[in-house]
C-alpha cells in the first residue's frame, strides 16, 4: 500500500457525484479519504500487528487461488470467537465475499442463499423473515417477529429496519431454532446476525459503480484507516436506483422502483489491547413505488364488483402490468447510533457493553388495484423509536467451565396512523350498491404502543472430558407493554340518515379503545451435549425452550363489535429438538453439516382476518392461531474438488403444519359464497409462506494468467417449492415452487497498489415467474409481489 497522496481522489475523477447522494456523505468520504494515505504515512508501519479481521480491502478481495483447503470460518454465535465447524448449533454463515459475488444486496433475496428462510416482501412495512417457517407475520406493528434480526449486535424492533442495502458487510450468521440464552431479545425460531466491517489500522479503499437493465444504477464507495495511533475511522456510503419492472398501464408507468441511498460512518478507539470502543451512525431512506402488486387470483365477487363501477383490472396474473390509476408510493428514513466497548478485565474476563439507539419512520400511499376511484389512497404510516442497552461478561477459556452472563434492557415506542382516502365509487365496490356512506370520506385511527423488556440471561459449558461437552443456558425476560387504539369521525362525504349512516358509524364510526396493557414474564432455556469424535467430525444434540411476549393490534379491526380484548394476542412459546453433526473431510477439501430438528410451537402468532358485523370489509387481526409443527433435516456442504473452484450447497426439507387452528379465516372461495361459515378449520393444514423444498447452489471458478490477471465464473440456483399463499389456505393465493438461476464472468487485475475487479452479470437467467408474497384483498380478490425478471448488468470495483 502505497503511502503517498493521490494527485486526485478516484471518487473525484468522476467529475461528479452520484446523483441524490446526500452531499455530506461525499465531505466525508473525500475528507476521511484524504486523511487515510497521509496518516499511513505518518505512521510509517508503525502498526506491526493487526487482528484477523483488519486485512486491507485488495487483500480479502484476492482469494488465493492455489489454495487446496477450505480455511477457518470464525463466528461469535457464542458471544466469543469460535471455529463455526466447533459450535454445536444449526448455523450457517456468509461471509462480505460471498454476498458481494453472489449479487445479494437486499434482504429479501437472502432465501436464495439460506436454508430454511422464507421472506415475505411486499415493502418495508409489510416484510417479515420467516426461519422454519415460523415468523410470517408481515405488518404487524404492535408484535415483534419471531425471528430477531440484529445489526452489529443491536436488535432491530421491526423487521422493516433490515430494509436497505446490504452494504460493506463482514459476516451473516443464521442461528435455527429459539435464541436468547446467548442474545438480547428472545426469539423462538432463530437469528439472522448481520455484522458490517469495522475500521481499520490498515488503509482501505473501495468504489464499485454498476449497470443493468430497467435503469438500474448503484454507486458504493468505503474508506478506513487510522486517523491516530488508537483511533481508526471508516465511511461508507451508497446510491440504488432503478425504473422498476411493473407496468401502469393506465398511464404507462413504472412501478416496484425508486431511489434508495445510505451512508455508515464509524470509529474504532483502540488505545490497547485490553480496551476496544466501536461508535456506529448510519442513516437509510428510500424513495420508491415498492409495494405494488398484481391482481393474483380472485373469487367471482371481486369481478362482478370490478365490473359494477367500471374498472379492468388486469386478469392475467402476469408479473408484469397491474391498472391503477392512484399514486403508488413509499417513503422511509431509518437509522440510529450504537457504541460498543469491550474491555479485557484480570484473569481474561471479558466485559462488553452495547448502547443503541434506532429511529424508523415509513410513509406509504396505496391504491386499491383498479383503474377506477373507489379508494384514492390507503395505508398505514408507522413512526419508531428503539432504545436498547446490553451487558455481557464472558469467562476466559481454556479451563474446565466457561461461561457467558448478560443483562439486557430494552424500550420502544412506536406509532401508527391508519388511513383511507375514498372515492366516489366507493359504495358500490365495498357496498355493492350507493348509498352515500362511504363516498369521498376520509377514515383516520391512531395507535400507539410502548415496549419496556428487561432480560437477564447465562449459559455455560462443562468440558466433562477433553471430548464431551455439556452446555446449559437460562434465560428470564419481563415485558411490559401500554397500548391504545383510536379512531375518529370521518370527514368529507354527503350528509347522511338511515341505512346509510349505520353503514358509515359501523366501519368508520367514532372508537377508543382506552388503555390497553400486557405483562408477562417468559423463562426461555437450552440443554446441550456435544462430542468432538476427532478434529474434524461432531456431533451434538439439544433441546430449548424459547418464549415470545404477546403483542396488541395497533388497528381498530374487531373491537368495535369484539371488544378492546380482542385487540390483544397471547404469547408464543416453543418448544425444540436437534441432532446434528459437523465434518471436514478430504484434508479439508470439503465441509459436510447436518442436522434434524422438532420444533413445537404453542399459541402460534398469526396476522388473520376478521369481518366485524355490518360492514363489508375484511380487516387484518393479531391472533394466536393454535398449534404449530415444525420438523425437517437441513444440510449444508462446501466443497474445494478442484484448485481454484469452490462450491457451495444448502437446502432443507420443512414440514410445517398446523396442529390446531379451528377458528381460522375461511378462503374467498367459501367466505363469498351466500351463507358462508365465519371461520374455518385449518387444522392439518401447512403454515402460510413455508416451502417444504429448499435449495441452493452456488460456485466460483478462477485462474491465474500472467501478468496478474485473475477470470473468474460464477453461477448459482435457487430452488423452493410452493408454499401456501395467505393464511386462508386459499387456493387461488397458492404460489408455485420456482428456480433461479444466476450467473457471472469477471476479471480482478492487480493495478497500481489495489485491484480492479470488472465483471458482467445477469440475475433470474430464464426469466422465471415467481413471487416473494401473496396478500388477502377486497371482495374475496388476492394480490401477489412480484420477484425481479431478468436483468443483465456489469459492475467495475477498485479496491486500493
Amino acid at each position: 500500500m502505497s503511502s503517498t497522496v493521490p494527485q486526485a481522489h478516484p471518487l473525484l475523477r468522476t467529475g461528479r457525484a452520484w446523483p441524490g447522494v446526500p452531499d455530506y456523505a461525499w465531505v466525508l468520504l473525500l475528507a476521511l479519504g484524504g486523511a487515510l494515505p497521509l496518516q499511513a504515512a505518518e505512521q510509517n508501519d508503525a502498526q506491526t500487528t493487526t487482528p484477523s479481521t483488519e486485512q486491507s480491502a485488495s487483500d480479502t478481495r484476492k482469494d488465493n487461488p492455489s489454495a487446496t483447503a477450505l480455511g477457518k470460518v470464525t463466528v461469535t454465535a457464542r458471544r466469543r470467537e469460535e471455529d463455526s465447524q466447533k459450535v454445536p448449533t444449526p448455523l450457517t454463515v456468509l461471509d462480505g465475499a460471498t454476498l458481494e459475488s453472489q449479487r445479494i444486496s437486499k434482504v429479501q433475496d437472502l432465501q436464495q442463499v439460506l436454508p430454511s428462510v422464507n421472506v415475505a416482501f411486499i415493502h418495508a412495512r409489510q416484510s417479515s423473515i420467516a426461519v422454519r417457517g415460523i415468523g410470517n407475520n408481515p405488518a404487524s406493528d404492535g408484535l415483534e417477529g419471531s425471528a430477531g434480526v440484529y445489526l452489529d449486535n443491536v436488535y432491530l424492533g421491526r423487521p422493516g429496519m433490515a430494509v436497505f442495502d446490504l452494504l460493506d458487510i463482514e459476516q451473516l450468521e443464521l442461528l435455527r431454532g429459539p435464541q436468547g440464552t446467548l442474545f438480547g431479545k428472545n426469539t423462538t425460531a432463530g437469528v439472522l446476525n448481520i455484522s458490517t466491517r469495522a475500521p481499520t489500522f490498515t488503509p482501505e479503499r473501495t468504489i464499485e459503480v454498476s449497470g443493468g437493465q430497467e435503469g438500474y444504477f448503484q454507486g458504493r464507495g468505503t474508506v478506513s484507516g487510522p486517523l491516530t495511533d488508537s483511533l481508526a475511522g471508516r465511511v461508507s456510503a451508497y446510491h440504488t436506483r432503478d425504473d422498476g419492472y411493473i407496468t401502469n398501464v393506465h398511464d404507462g408507468n413504472k412501478l416496484n422502483g425508486g431511489e434508495r441511498q445510505g451512508i455508515r460512518g464509524q470509529l474504532l478507539y483502540k488505545p490497547h489491547d485490553d480496551f476496544s470502543l466501536r461508535f456506529i451512525n448510519d442513516y437509510n431512506e428510500e424513495d420508491s413505488s415498492y409495494g405494488s402488486m398484481v391482481v393474483y387470483g380472485a373469487a367471482p365477487k371481486f369481478w362482478q364488483r370490478a365490473a359494477l363501477v367500471g374498472a379492468s383490472p388486469i386478469s392475467d396474473p402476469g408479473r408484469d402490468k397491474v391498472n391503477i390509476d392512484s399514486r403508488q408510493h413509499v417513503s422511509v428514513h431509518q437509522g440510529g447510533s450504537s457504541v460498543e466497548a469491550n474491555w479485557k478485565l484480570d484473569n481474561d474476563f471479558t466485559l462488553t457493553s452495547i448502547s443503541a439507539y434506532r429511529f424508523w419512520n415509513f410513509t406509504p400511499a396505496n391504491d386499491e388495484q383498479l383503474n377506477v376511484s373507489a379508494i384514492r389512497n390507503t395505508g398505514v404510516q408507522v413512526n419508531d423509536r428503539q432504545f436498547s442497552q446490553e451487558i455481557r461478561l464472558a469467562s476466559p477459556t481454556g479451563g474446565a467451565f466457561d461461561y457467558v452472563l448478560g443483562a439486557y434492557a430494552f424500550n420502544q415506542n412506536l406509532g401508527n396512523r391508519t388511513f383511507t382516502y375514498y372515492g366516489p365509487q366507493a359504495d358500490r365496490y365495498l357496498l355493492g350498491t350507493n348509498l352515500n356512506a362511504l363516498n369521498d370520506t376520509y377514515s383516520k385511527a391512531n395507535g400507539k404502543i410502548e415496549t419496556n423488556s428487561f432480560a437477564l440471561f447465562s449459559q455455560g459449558t462443562w468440558h466433562l472430558t477433553d471430548k464431551l461437552d455439556f452446555t446449559a443456558g437460562l434465560r428470564g425476560t419481563y415485558e411490559e407493554k401500554d397500548a391504545k387504539v383510536q379512531r375518529f369521525d370521518p370527514v368529507g362525504g354527503a350528509a347522511v340518515s338511515g341505512a346509510a349512516a349505520t353503514v358509515r358509524r359501523n366501519q368508520l364510526g367514532a372508537y377508543d379503545s382506552g388503555d390497553l396493557s400486557l405483562y408477562s414474564f417468559a423463562p426461555s432455556a437450552l440443554l446441550s451435549l456435544s462430542y468432538q469424535f476427532n478434529d474434524d467430525l461432531l456431533g451434538y444434540a439439544s433441546l430449548s425452550h424459547g418464549e415470545k411476549s404477546g403483542g396488541v393490534n395497533l388497528a381498530v379491526a374487531s373491537a368495535p363489535t369484539a371488544g378492546a380484548d380482542s385487540l390483544l394476542v397471547g404469547p408464543e412459546r416453543a418448544n425444540d429438538a436437534e441432532l446434528g453433526i459437523k465434518s471436514t473431510l478430504f484434508d479439508r477439501r470439503l465441509q459436510l453439516n447436518a442436522n434434524l430438528f422438532w420444533t413445537g410451537i404453542h399459541g402460534y402468532q398469526a396476522t388473520t382476518y376478521y369481518q366485524p358485523a355490518g360492514s363489508s370489509q375484511l380487516v387484518q387481526v393479531l391472533s394466536n392461531a393454535g398449534d404449530v409443527r415444525s420438523r425437517g433435516l437441513e444440510f449444508e456442504a462446501t466443497a474445494l474438488p478442484l484448485r481454484g473452484l469452490t462450491l457451495n450447497f444448502n437446502g432443507s426439507y420443512n414440514d410445517v403444519t398446523y396442529l390446531s387452528f379451528k377458528d381460522a379465516p375461511c378462503p374467498a372461495e367459501i367466505s363469498t359464497q351466500p351463507g358462508a361459515p365465519a371461520t374455518c378449520d385449518l387444522s392439518g393444514k401447512r403454515v402460510v409462506g413455508a416451502s417444504k423444498w429448499i435449495a441452493n447452489l452456488n460456485g466460483e471458478y478462477k485462474w491465474q494468467l500472467e501478468n496478474r490477471f485473475e477470470p473468474y465464473v460464477s453461477a448459482s440456483y435457487a430452488y423452493r417449492s410452493e408454499a401456501e399463499g395467505t393464511l386462508d389456505d386459499s387456493s387461488l393465493s397458492k404460489i408455485p415452487g420456482y428456480g433461479l438461476a444466476n450467473f457471472s464472468v469477471g476479471l480482478r487485475h492487480d493495478l497500481g497498489d489495489g485491484q480492479l475487479d470488472a465483471s458482467v452479470w445477469l440475475k433470474n437467467a430464464f426469466d422465471k415467474e415467481y413471487y416473494l408474497a401473496a396478500f388477502a384483498s377486497l371482495n374475496g380478490s388476492y394480490t401477489a409481489s412480484v420477484g425481479q425478471p431478468r436483468t443483465l448488468g456489469a459492475s467495475l470495483r477498485y479496491d486500493f
